[in-house]
């Protein structure tokens, strides 16, 4: 077990995780700004798209490209500087590091090393997009990007298909329409609130059943990266019939003697399957019969 104190002395440098706005730069907290300008390096997602974040706040320090595509070899780097007492802020283009965007990779590392790891409060698209949605906010169920894979996607929507909460989702405009028709078909009819452009001057929420949001999509043009949230399923998971439902303990496990086992392993193979303690098989296969 360990115990950080995010802001006691530390012989390491820190890695503070820092939201910047989804859209609206208004939404840039103080605190965000300050560290920003404080830390000895800023590692970014896309450091021409985050210059034009730290020129609007008048924040010099220097960045450095921190990306899905360069992670490994940059975070190797990152790490050196922190082990050397640098401080250092982790950005995406926006929103929250680390989600659906890079940076676990970096923070599990600077967990195992007893780097502090810092995180800031701040804009999140998902949780945005979810509080204005109309859908029960209580329990909800983060997914993210699914696969760009047909079938890929298709499996992974059937494995959230029981899920009885909202579940959110991001896609890009170019992939939306396929994404619509893969929930129709996989989970059905459901209520789906698409988002875009949240916190912009476009921002614009779209809310009907699967059916109508796609006729949206093919009646319109499709811009903006999107939230896409969908409605949690109301059906009772169905529970399949064990073969041997019917049978006594003793008739199960003469079952499996009567095709070769020894008693011995009959026995056991009935405890796993019926999830019963072994002694009780044995009471009733060779004391009560």
């Amino acid at each position: 077990m360990r115990s950080q104190q995010s802001y006691k002395d530390s012989e390491t440098g820190k890695l503070y995780l820092v939201p910047t706005p989804i859209g609206n730069l208004n939404d840039m907290t103080f605190r965000a700004i300050q560290t920003l300008k404080d830390v000895d390096l800023i590692a970014a997602e896309d450091t021409r798209q985050s210059k034009k974040l730290t020129n609007h706040f008048e924040i010099e320090t220097r960045l450095t490209s921190y990306h899905e595509h360069n992670k490994e070899g940059s975070g190797l780097k990152l790490l050196d500087r922190l082990r050397e007492g640098q401080n250092i802020a982790l950005i995406s283009d926006a929103g929250m590091p680390a989600i659906s965007d890079p940076g676990y990779e970096l923070v599990s590392a600077c967990v195992e090393e007893n780097i502090p790891v810092i995180p800031l409060p701040g804009a999140n698209a998902a949780i945005t997009a979810l509080i204005a949605s109309g859908l029960p906010t209580q329990h909800f169920y983060y997914y993210g990007f699914l696969p760009r894979q047909k079938k890929e996607r298709k499996n992974e929507l059937n494995q959230l298909k029981s899920i009885p909460s909202p579940v959110l989702f991001y896609e890009a405009p170019h992939r939306l329409k396929e994404m619509l028709k893969a929930i129709l078909e996989v989970l059905g009819n459901r209520e789906i609130i698409i988002a875009r452009e949240l916190t912009k001057k476009y921002e614009e929420f779209i809310r009907g059943s699967a059916e109508e949001v796609l006729e949206w999509c093919e009646k319109n043009e499709i811009r903006g990266e999107f939230c896409v949230i969908v409605d949690g399923g109301t059906d009772e998971p169905i529970q399949e019939e064990q073969w041997w439902e019917n049978l006594s303990l003793q008739a199960h496990v003469e079952h499996y003697v009567n095709e070769g086992m020894k008693s011995k392993e009959a026995i056991k193979q009935v405890s796993t399957e019926r999830e019963l303690p072994k002694r009780d098989v044995y009471q009733a296969y060779h004391v009560e019969s």
